[in-house]
């Protein structure tokens, strides 16, 4: 078979896979459950970000009897292009990666958790405590690792801190490297693979929780503004009443009877005290902010510095 006829047979199997997942009609009941899709901001294990989000979709199915399968994105990417083909129904992503979902049609916001009172998490920049390096600009020439090029907090945020430090992240900083994942980059920071990493704060607990690194072996470098909340958020080519359905449900999840505080968990699988499906697309603008800082070009030149 020609190389040719070998890209066009792959490029109808792959059609005819993505036409086979579209023919599904999900409606929420047991036999076709809404298909959930979050972006892999710990890792994508079973156990890491699939996990986190698990308790609640069960609570609204305990609740309502509508019933979600839940999977996990291999990119950032992954999850923008899943609810852009109509693979998924419903997507959890980081502000940095639904706003190219929304920019394109395909997405408008579900929920966003709440804890005490607040809709906001940080992104960090962490060194081992004895790297000599105790603050941003003190990055110049040392290993850097960063997680999904598509990442709010452990890619946009932090190259914008740098950039505010004084530096160019791609002439400045050591080497580079692009992790896939917050977990991945704190890895490589306690396996002394890289001097500094970036990661979100609720990540950063997270592996510190459960024992990945030692608190007392890092510091904190640099902590970003105050970021919205990664938000869910539902294909907008679902119905209205679906739409309303959905909002409503995360809306009153927390006071469902049954449903127990412990249930209610948001980023980092955190317990939080509920979700807000109010929300208004001027939540998202300080994250656009920051992202037009980040521009095409310098996420680029940092992509192609970290395979070099």
């Amino acid at each position: 078979m020609s190389l040719l006829r070998t890209f066009a047979a792959a490029a109808t199997a792959t059609a005819m896979s993505i036409t086979a997942v579209m023919a599904q009609q999900a409606d929420g009941s047991a036999s076709s459950p809404y298909r959930v899709m979050l972006v892999p901001a710990d890792g994508g294990t079973e156990d890491g970000t699939r996990a986190d989000f698990k308790p609640v979709f069960d609570a609204v199915t305990q609740a309502t009897g509508v019933h979600f399968d839940i999977k996990v994105g291999q990119t950032y990417a992954t999850v923008i292009e899943a609810i852009c083909s109509d693979v998924i129904e419903i997507a959890w992503f980081g502000p940095a990666s639904y706003l190219p979902a929304k920019e394109r049609g395909c997405a408008e916001l579900l929920a966003v958790d709440v804890n005490k009172g607040a809709s906001v998490y940080y992104s960090g920049i962490y060194a081992h405590k004895n790297s000599g390096i105790a603050t941003v600009a003190d990055l110049k020439g040392r290993e850097m690792a960063f997680g999904d090029a598509n990442s709010t907090s452990s890619f946009v945020y932090p190259v914008a801190m740098i950039v505010e430090a004084g530096l160019d992240p791609v002439n400045d900083l050591g080497t580079i490297r692009i992790t896939g994942s917050h977990a991945n980059s704190l890895k490589a920071l306690a396996e002394g693979q890289v001097e500094a990493a970036a990661a979100s704060f609720d990540s950063f607990e997270k592996a510190i929780n459960g024992g990945t690194i030692s608190a007392a072996d890092f510091v904190v470098v640099g902590k970003s503004d105050p970021i919205p909340n990664p938000p869910l958020a539902m294909s907008i080519k679902l119905p209205a009443d679906v739409k309303d359905k959905l909002r409503a449900a995360l809306n009153t999840v927390h006071e469902a009877p049954g449903v127990t505080p412990e249930m209610i968990r948001g980023y980092g699988g955190k317990q939080v005290d509920r979700y807000d499906a109010s929300i208004s697309e001027e939540m998202m603008a300080p994250a656009l902010v920051t992202l037009s800082g980040v521009s095409g070009d310098l996420r680029a030149a940092i992509i192609e510095k970290a395979s070099n």
